[in-house]
């Protein structure tokens, strides 16, 4: 029994160890790819790379203005107030730089009276001061922007010093900061989202075509099903996909607010209609439902499987609907070509010729084999309709 018990163990660690393993293959997978996409494409990685860089610099130009130049008692809070004012949108910078710059300035004037209260007790001070500007800062006006009050007011106890003159000083670093942080995320690369929408799609687009093509790949293999895990995860991470085209289309509409950019920056073409999230939003629901099933198959031994035909034409099917998601990649691109639309209309032909076949198929199952076979074939037939209705 003591072997068997520490045998169980091994093989526990063992699984545990090979789903790390693969965990932090995809991770790695996803940086590499991410890494890559910023160097040579225009995107979302580029913009985060290019934002990043703007909040680094908005820091170091707000050092040495406050800390260089003016020798100011605490220039840390001019370059920790810039970083926070380089949002994804000017509109943003401007309502976070209101938003911090009054819970800064309240958690300073609070904290500094309670270190004169206090005789610059930082003990007592702290216990007068945390409490209110942690209730303070989840009032709902100051957004995610609260938790400075409290922050600033530990920068200014642990500071030690009370006098009327710091406190100026505090407030003016702040002000600094905010200020340079504004003008740098307006008028350096200012942020114009109008393209990310049709960036995330076209990435969507792509990621469902990869699902969909290694899932019709692996069906045709013997034991390709051993991989419905692989296909169900990879469509799940679809989701994450299309939560970024909704935030990116929040971001376009946001984005042209206050922004310079328009004028600044080459925006390129007005980004797709949001019929086109709603119909990928769509699509992505189809393919990890069918995901899904064929991930129930794999796992419950005694679920009845369809036949090897039925799975081959399926592969057939999904097969031809990520040749059109290429396809549609290739649109969303804005490189449309009436050569390109042909294709589409000749693919969908297909597909649904197809479709004919798997639909004579399922009826030559065996009973035992309908529940499953008929939502597989309901899911890929409204797969199929969902991706014509851009037609």
């Amino acid at each position: 029994m003591k072997v068997s018990i520490e045998e169980g163990k091994r093989l526990t660690g063992k699984v545990r160890s090979v789903r790390v393993r693969r965990w932090a293959g995809q991770e790695w997978a996803e940086v590499r790819r991410s890494v890559r996409s910023a160097c040579v494409e225009a995107g979302p990685e580029r913009d985060t790379l290019v934002q990043s860089l703007k909040a680094a610099g908005a820091a170091i130009a707000a050092w040495g203005v406050s800390g260089w130049w003016f020798q100011a008692p605490m220039a840390l809070l001019a370059p920790w107030t810039a970083i926070a004012m380089v949002g994804s949108t000017v509109y943003q910078s401007v309502r976070t730089g209101i938003q911090q710059f009054a819970i800064i300035a309240l958690g300073t004037v609070w904290a500094s009276a309670a270190m004169a209260f206090t005789q610059d007790r930082t003990m007592v001070a702290m216990l007068l001061t945390l409490p209110f500007m942690m209730l303070l800062g989840n009032y709902r006006r100051f957004g995610s922007q609260g938790i400075y009050g409290a922050t600033t007011a530990l920068f200014v106890i642990t500071g030690g010093v009370s006098s009327t003159s710091t406190v100026g000083h505090r407030l003016l670093e702040t002000l600094i900061g905010a200020v340079i942080g504004l003008l740098v995320n307006a008028f350096v690369l200012p942020p114009v989202h109008l393209r990310s929408v049709r960036d995330r799609l076209v990435r969507l687009a792509r990621e469902t075509t990869d699902v969909l093509g290694a899932t019709a790949e692996g069906l045709r293999e013997e034991d390709g099903m051993k991989k419905s895990d692989s296909w169900h995860h990879s469509a799940g991470g679809l989701t994450g996909s299309l939560q970024n085209v909704s935030e990116a289309r929040r971001w376009a509409m946001e984005g042209s607010r206050w922004n310079p950019g328009g004028r600044l920056r080459r925006v390129g073409p007005m980004p797709p209609p949001f019929a086109e999230d709603m119909r990928w939003g769509r699509v992505c629901t189809r393919v990890l439902a069918l995901t899904r099933t064929l991930k129930t198959i794999s796992d419950d031994t005694e679920l009845p499987s369809p036949s090897l035909d039925f799975l081959r034409l399926l592969s057939d099917v999904l097969s031809q609907a990520g040749h059109i998601c290429a396809i549609e990649t290739e649109l969303l691109t804005g490189s449309g070509t009436g050569a390109l639309h042909e294709r589409r209309d000749a693919a969908f032909r297909e597909a649904w010729s197809t479709l004919g076949s798997l639909t004579d198929s399922f009826h030559r199952q065996e009973p035992s084999a309908a529940a499953v076979g008929g939502e597989l074939l309901l899911e890929a037939r409204q797969l199929v309709t969902e991706l014509t209705s851009s037609g």
